[in-house]
């Protein structure tokens, strides 16, 4: 019999703070899905790499290779290293896959360099603005701090926040979809963080952990319909700064 999947529960943090507390909420949105379309960029990128070696393979068949076996392997993987180490063991491995012979260590630094080129998505410059009215605006995402340096992202959440509002797993020391990531964000959050998520892995790990979660729908992407779906869903960011402006707000569907 099919059900209906429960709403993620969860503290509903308004402009007042959670509970009335006062503490003004930090609003993080993760970054390779939310903010960033980097199925389009990273497809680009590759695509132009197997160019350059004479490969006739698409770069879109490239990245999702390389995307699947990279969250696999922060999945997986129990103890911490560097986004970049995850990415350079999944391109060699995509590259295994595919009976590609080429030097996955010097690909992966030519795709990790080319991040700044990957577009946002179209609502995202106003959406953070919009954002940041109420809130204190962060990012949280699997990501080096020198990857996420070079995004288009960087230099609109370095204008309307602290630094500390960009929660890494360079800095957490942790990856999602793991519990301890964003607990060590809510931590350092004061205790009142919103996550904007987009992936179905993103909903779920936020959620089981307790988090108060608004779905972001963006092309490409699907939520698990047998998991937990966000109690409230937006359709782009204003829309998020809407919901969020407005307290509860009614829950629509994904």
């Amino acid at each position: 019999m099919n059900e209906t999947p429960a709403p993620l529960q969860g503290p509903v943090p308004s402009v007042r703070g959670v509970g009335g507390s006062g503490v003004l909420p930090l609003v993080t949105c993760d970054l390779f899905s939310a903010l960033i379309d980097a199925r389009t960029g990273g497809s680009a990128a590759l695509g132009g790499i197997a160019r350059d070696h004479g490969w006739d393979v698409a770069g879109a068949e490239l990245y999702d290779r390389w995307d699947a076996a990279n969250k696999a392997s922060q999945r997986d993987l129990a103890g911490w290293v560097p986004f970049a180490e995850h990415s350079r063991r999944a391109l060699a491995a995509t590259y295994v896959a595919l009976r590609l012979d080429g030097d996955a260590g010097a690909d992966t630094a030519v795709l990790l360099a080319s991040v700044g080129e990957w577009p946002l998505w179209p609502d995202v410059e106003a959406g953070l603005a919009a954002l940041a009215e109420h809130h204190r605006v962060g990012v949280l995402s699997n990501v080096d701090d020198a990857v996420f340096a070079r995004t288009r992202v960087a230099p609109l959440v370095a204008g309307l926040s602290a630094p500390a509002a960009v929660l890494t797993s360079e800095r957490l020391r942790a990856y999602k979809p793991g519990r301890a990531i964003y607990r060590r964000a809510l931590e350092r959050a004061g205790g009142a963080l919103v996550h904007v998520a987009t992936s179905a892995r993103d909903v779920r790990g936020a959620g089981d952990a307790g988090l108060d979660v608004v779905g972001l729908r963006r092309p490409g992407h699907a939520w698990d319909p047998a998991g937990p779906l966000p109690r409230r869903v937006a359709g782009d960011l204003p829309e998020v700064a809407r919901l969020l402006a407005g307290g509860r707000g009614p829950r629509t569907d994904p």
